[in-house]
Parts: structure tokens; C-alpha cells; sequence
């Protein structure tokens, strides 16, 4: 019988929530899960983080605010396991026994401040089930989030994995001051993010995949940018195809506006406003290193894999 689950993904710059039916173990590996519910806010967990190394009190009441009302979603639909993973800036800071105590008095269970292996591994469980059949493997999957960004590779299981710190929020935070940013600025986070990609293809084998799939808010906004929609629309942004020109240029005209011009955006969240350039230009770089002509959007990603995490073993 199908089970219901909670997963949360606590990340640097958003926390989510899906609450999903399981389908039967014994369905088969094209069984998808069903959605009841997914929740997401902005809080920015990872503020000042990069500089300070330790999370800071307004970012954890934040934080606090949103997890507080996902546990009362979790309760009133009836969700029989929760698993609630923190990422990158729980793991950084000095202070994350604050934020686990926090989450233990809030949610009613301990958070899982998981290693940059085992967020790429989730990632990865996440963005490839349901991939269109004639999708071309192996996959190269990648995870752009606020602090870091996961490079997965494989076809049914993770061949390899890796995590580099280049996410959206630490390189705003990092390079990006101006308004809109200057040339230099620009070239100092594209620099950083290139050190780091090579790094990462060094040791994963990124440039031999098939298929490059893209997850997270940065990807899906600047597709939902290249794709001309006038509302965000999860159903025309997964699996959309975007070649690397139209990569290229959306980032362009993104790092070109000021914040108020990206504000303005219909498909941008208010949350994404000071990071969208960080994350687009990430995007854009790891295309570049990686020699792909296109990314696969995902809206499916570590916070379905954590799911997935609940019916069965991991994918290893």
C-alpha cells in the first residue's frame, strides 16, 4: 500500500516542505510519487554565513517561523514519516547545535546536517526518476543552491559525486556587491566559480554525460525567464530544454538590471531577487566547463529524493 511521508530540505537560502504519497515497493522503478502538498519560503538560513561562520539569531527565527507552520501541515495530513535534511549553511556554522535544538523543540524530530556526498546522492535519487525515457544517460546533475552546489553523475545509480561551495547566496555575498554589479565583480565570481567547476569535473566525469539536468531555484527561474512566461508554471518548466544561448543571455540581462528591474521579473520569487545573477552565472559557467549545449530543467530534487529516502534503501 501507498505511504504517506514529509520531507523538508533546509537549505542557505530557502526551506520546503513536500508531504507525498509513496507508491507500493513492489510497483516498479517507473512508480512516481505523489504530491499532497509543497511549501516553500524564502529565510535565508545561511545570512552572513561565508563571512561569519555562524548562523545568525534573525535567520534561525526565521527559520523557526516557517518550520513551525510545516508541522502543523505535517500533523493535519496525517503523514506517517518525516525526515528533515539541512544542507550547506547547518553544516558550515559554528553554532548548529543552536539550529538543531531549535528544530527538535519545533518539528518534534532532530534535523540530519547530511555531508556534501550524501546531498548530492539525494539530489541525484530525486532528479531522475521520471526523466523522459529518451532523456540520454549518463547524467550529469547539478544542484545550485545558496552555499553549495552538488555535481552528481550516473545513469540508475551514482557513479560519483561531489560538492564545491559556489552557491547563489555565498557568491553574491562574496563578489557581488554593486547594484546592478560591476565588470569586476562579475569577473571575480566567475573566476571563483570556475576554480571550483573544474575542481569538480577533476573528480567527477561531468564532460562524459549525456545529459546535463539542472535543479533548484536558479535553474528553473532563469528557464522559466527563457521561456517568456508571464507566471511561474512548474508544468511548462520541468523537463523544458533550454539551450546554452538562451542561458547565456538571460544571465547577461540578469547581472545588467538592478535589483528593482529583476523585482519586477514575473516568474522571480522576492527571495531570488539579490541572488538570481550568482546563481544564473553558475549555471552558465558549469555549462561552459562542462561542454553541454543545454540543461534539462528539474522541479524534482533533494527534497524528493528525501522522500524517496522513506521507502526504500538509497540509491548507492
Amino acid at each position: 500500500m501507498a505511504s504517506r511521508v514529509a520531507a523538508i530540505d533546509c537549505g542557505t537560502n530557502s526551506i520546503r516542505l513536500l508531504v507525498a504519497d509513496l507508491p507500493d515497493p513492489d510497483a516498479g522503478p517507473r512508480a512516481a510519487l505523489t504530491d499532497v502538498v509543497r511549501r516553500m519560503e524564502i529565510v535565508r538560513l545561511g545570512q552572513g554565513v561565508d563571512r561569519t561562520g555562524r548562523l545568525a539569531p534573525e535567520a534561525i527565527e526565521r527559520t523557526r517561523v516557517a518550520l513551525a507552520g510545516y508541522a502543523a501541515e505535517i500533523d493535519r495530513l496525517g503523514a506517517e514519516r518525516v525526515r528533515m535534511v539541512a544542507t550547506s549553511a547547518s553544516r558550515d556554522a559554528s553554532n548548529a547545535d543552536e539550529f538543531r535544538a531549535m528544530v527538535l523543540r519545533t518539528l518534534g524530530t532532530e534535523p540530519e546536517v547530511v555531508t556534501g556526498d550524501e546531498e548530492a546522492r539525494l539530489s541525484f535519487t530525486g532528479a531522475v526518476r521520471g526523466l523522459p525515457a529518451d532523456t540520454r544517460a549518463p547524467y550529469l546533475v547539478v544542484d545550485i543552491g545558496g552555499g553549495s552546489t552538488e555535481f552528481v553523475v550516473g545513469t540508475a545509480t551514482v557513479q560519483a559525486a561531489i560538492s564545491v561551495d559556489i552557491g547563489c547566496v555565498r557568491m553574491t555575498e562574496r563578489h557581488l556587491h554593486g547594484d546592478p554589479p560591476t565588470d569586476d565583480e562579475v569577473a571575480a565570481a566567475r573566476a571563483d566559480i570556475t576554480a571550483a567547476v573544474d575542481r569538480a569535473l577533476a573528480a567527477v566525469p561531468g564532460r562524459q554525460a549525456g545529459t546535463l539536468v539542472g535543479l533548484a531555484g536558479s535553474v528553473t527561474t532563469v528557464t522559466a525567464v527563457a521561456l517568456g512566461l508571464t507566471a511561474y508554471d512548474p508544468g511548462r518548466i520541468h523537463h523544458a530544454r533550454v539551450p546554452y544561448a538562451d542561458v547565456a543571455r538571460v544571465t547577461t540581462e540578469l547581472l545588467a538590471m538592478t535589483a528593482r528591474q529583476r523585482a519586477e521579473i514575473p516568474v522571480m520569487h522576492p527571495g531570488r531577487v539579490d541572488v538570481i545573477g550568482a546563481g544564473a552565472l553558475a549555471l552558465q559557467v558549469i555549462m561552459e566547463r562542462a561542454e553541454m549545449d543545454a540543461v534539462v530543467a528539474s522541479e524534482h530534487d533533494i527534497l524528493d529524493g528525501i522522500a524517496w529516502s522513506l521507502h526504500r534503501p538509497l540509491v548507492a
